[in-house]
């Protein structure tokens, strides 16, 4: 979720009883101005925040914030409302050229009222439309692909590379989830199903700091792998995994046809090829018979412990045409449909737990599952969806760029807007 957001303790509530309700409510309406101000590059940020919001917001990286802001949705023009909720916060909405940003202010009770505490989350775009949204797609550096419609692919309000297979960093996760899934649905084993922990990763997550052997169940794994994209619970899990459970998710998405996803790489595998860079050339020269070879000696060497394996440093794009996981949004819309007719709905829950949206905009669904993945170059934001009148939707957007790392926030930014579609 897009935010800037902090909130610093404030001195007890009988400071508050120095200054009249009228007093506060006018500096409440003077710095939600200076926020405006201060996006349009015409106020200093120090000018205006307190000293704890600078130390954790620095102005370079409020500057750097604003301009993906403005650069989406224009200009800021004016304060639309100001809502107080207490003598020193309110609810606060500012009008840009292309949309409304909401969110709150909360401001130091002692004069000269700094600001202490700003959230700007939801932003609805003004007089936005698919046409101006793919065209800003488009301008992108490196490939971009998009899709956003019904999951029985009908009517998409948004389709940029439908049949497009781009990297998809930690998204690749999904069709683990499904492979397990489908497993407990055919009864062949159950969520509660209790493994010791044996396999580490690098993160992202917290489980290679868990000890070795911890019981842990597959909810557990599986939960840990999606909502914090936890890697040594990815690689525990498909460990535990027929290799052929996989390998049937991504036959049945239609995956399968990309040479590039054989082997289906674990995350220390990826890793261990990405960080040397005489095994990334030999897997990428491979037949696929010795890519398969490469990677169970590399599996065997490490015996999933991530201190035999030299990191990759992930400062720039690294192999990210032909060491990764490849879907397009097709085939992922295709793998969330498995997901979305399975009867047991242990894996949406576990797709909900982290939704990536927010909290206003998450009123307009009845439900949102969602799963992403990036590494400098990658990024990639995958939602299940459903509305009120339970039909099911997807919202899938990559982006790759060879050549320097992506702009994550600008494409989070997009994505909103093109979620905003629907409304």
């Amino acid at each position: 979720m897009i935010a800037i957001f902090l909130v610093i303790a404030l001195p007890p509530a009988a400071a508050f009883a120095q200054e009249t309700a009228a007093t506060a409510d006018a500096a409440l309406d003077s710095r939600a101005a200076d926020v405006v101000a201060a996006i349009n590059g015409e106020k200093d940020p120090e000018e205006i925040f307190g000293p704890a919001f600078l130390a954790a917001v620095p102005p370079a990286q409020f500057e750097a914030f604003t301009r993906q802001i403005t650069g989406q949705f224009g200009a800021a023009k004016a304060v639309q409302l100001v809502d107080p909720t207490g003598q020193n916060s309110a609810q606060i909405a500012i009008r840009f050229e292309r949309a409304i940003a909401g969110g709150t202010i909360t401001l130091d009770p002692a004069s000269p009222h700094l600001i202490v505490g700003l959230l700007l989350s939801k932003f609805d775009p003004v007089d936005d439309s698919a046409d101006k949204i793919e065209a800003d797609l488009m301008a992108l550096p490196g490939e971009v692909t998009a899709y956003f419609g019904p999951l029985d692919g009908s009517s998409p309000m948004l389709s940029i590379g439908s049949d497009r297979r781009l990297a998809l960093g930690s998204t690749f996760k999904l069709f683990a989830l499904s492979a397990l899934a489908h497993s407990v649905e055919r009864g062949e084993i159950r969520w509660s199903d209790v493994h010791s922990l044996e396999r580490r990763s690098f993160p992202s997550g917290q489980m290679q700091n868990w000890p070795q052997g911890a019981p842990v169940t597959l909810h557990t794994l599986a939960s840990m792998m999606i909502s914090i994209s936890d890697n040594t619970a990815t690689d525990q899990l498909m460990a535990l995994l027929p290799e052929s459970a996989i390998g049937a998710e991504l036959a049945r998405s239609g995956a399968d046809n990309d040479p590039r996803n054989t082997p289906w790489l674990d995350t220390l595998s990826l890793f261990a090829l990405k960080g040397n860079g005489d095994l990334a050339s030999a897997f990428e020269a491979g037949s696929e018979a010795e890519q398969h070879a490469l990677v169970a000696r590399i599996r065997a060497q490490s015996g999933g412990d991530p201190e035999k394996v030299e990191p990759p440093r992930f400062t720039s794009p690294t192999a990210i045409d032909t060491i990764e996981w490849f879907a397009s949004p097709a085939e992922l819309r295709r793998l969330l449909a498995r997901l979305a007719e399975l009867s047991d709905p242990t894996a949406r829950e576990i797709m909900s737990i982290n939704p990536s949206l927010p909290a206003a905009e998450q009123g307009n669904w009845n439900y949102i599952g969602f799963k992403g993945g990036s590494e400098p170059g990658v990024i990639n934001l995958t939602w299940l969806l459903q509305d009120f009148d339970g039909r099911w939707y997807i919202l899938t957007m990559g982006w790759n760029d060879p050549a320097s790392p992506v702009d994550e926030t600008a494409f989070e930014l997009l994505a909103q807007r093109v979620i905003a579609l629907s409304r």
